[in-house]
């Protein structure tokens, strides 16, 4: 099978990787591409929407339309919603090297030693970059 066969899988109803499989098997990986990309669309989606709604509360802010607290909601608003932005950006980014491992193969291994990640920890959080002892030895640090 093709190294990148695994964006065209189609897999089983409620496939579930399990730990029985061969490591980062194309099935492992048309899951978590399938999981990845429904995620960045949803986010990009969503991006839209927040883009929309600041543009609209700074409409209405600009246009000098109501009192003194209906301008603090809405630039409030505004402020949340950038916030959220952001952080959706951030989420995108973190997608798109994930889905960028996969492309190079190195997808589902630790980008401090290459040991796999383990299937387990990639389920619970499919962008984990270290395994969870690295993870752990990375925060002890920060």
């Amino acid at each position: 099978m093709a190294k990148e066969d695994y964006k065209n899988l189609e897999l089983p109803p409620k496939y579930v990787p399990k730990k029985s499989e061969p490591y980062m098997c194309p099935q492992q990986l048309a899951y978590f591409y399938q999981l990845l990309s429904a995620q960045k669309d949803e986010l990009l989606h969503d991006t839209d929407s927040t883009l929309s709604a600041v543009r609209i509360a700074e409409k209405a802010d600009s246009a000098g339309v109501g009192d003194d607290s209906d301008n603090a909601t809405f630039e409030q608003e505004i402020t949340m919603n950038l916030r959220m932005s952001e952080r959706d950006n951030n989420l995108l980014r973190k997608i798109n090297a994930a889905l960028e491992r996969m492309e190079n193969g190195t997808y589902g291994y630790s980008v401090v030693s290459g040991e796999e990640i383990g299937i387990s920890r990639m389920l619970a959080r499919p962008l984990a970059t270290m395994t969870v002892d690295e993870q752990e030895e990375y925060e002890k640090r920060k």
